[in-house]
């Protein structure tokens, strides 16, 4: 049968009872407290939201499920939707509690992308590691003139993840030099 779908917002309306959908940062981070999920001060609000997503919905999408409209925060490098505003064309597929899936429209916007890489900027100064860094190059290549695309990514891992019901993809990873060296 169809795929279920809905969207971030709704998913998370849907296992926490609180529409999060329209928060600022500063909401975001007294929800995230109100349902004792661990935040720290160099989350964003793209941040905060998957970390409430993550913990309060994924285990959640036993039945395979397609969670749709990131939010713009989340997805530095997606295009913004065509028609809700602050979210991104982006879904990833979810089965047995687990992400196996991502995909989302590439963002072709050499001024938006210029813009959410500043953004990503402010992240990191307050301590974000994840945040990505301006890159001219790359910003350059799409001021010559980037074709409308779109990518998938779903893995040997992911997949290996859900046929051997490993918790982290550290476990299935094959290359030993990926993995966390555990020196006990």
């Amino acid at each position: 049968r169809p795929w279920k779908r809905m969207t971030m917002f709704e998913a998370i309306n849907l296992f926490t009872n609180i529409d999060c959908s329209k928060m600022e940062e500063k909401d975001l981070i007294i929800t995230a407290k109100k349902l004792n999920v661990s935040i720290d001060k160099s989350m964003g609000k793209g941040k905060i939201i998957d970390a409430i997503f993550g913990e309060k919905c994924e285990k959640e999408l036993v039945q395979p499920t397609f969670i749709t409209n990131y939010p713009t925060e989340m997805s530095p490098l997606a295009k913004k939707h065509r028609k809700v505003k602050g979210v991104t064309e982006r879904f990833e597929g979810f089965c047995i509690g687990k992400e196996f899936c991502n995909a989302f429209s590439e963002l072709n916007d050499p001024i938006d992308q210029r813009s959410r890489f500043e953004e990503q900027l402010e992240l990191m100064n307050r301590g974000d590691e994840e945040a990505m860094v301006l890159d001219e190059d790359f910003i350059r290549s799409m001021e010559y003139g980037m074709p409308p695309t779109a990518g998938l990514g779903i893995g040997i891992d992911r997949l290996t993840m859900m046929m051997t019901n490993s918790k982290s993809i550290q476990d299935v990873l094959f290359f030993p030099q990926m993995k966390k060296e555990n020196n006990k």
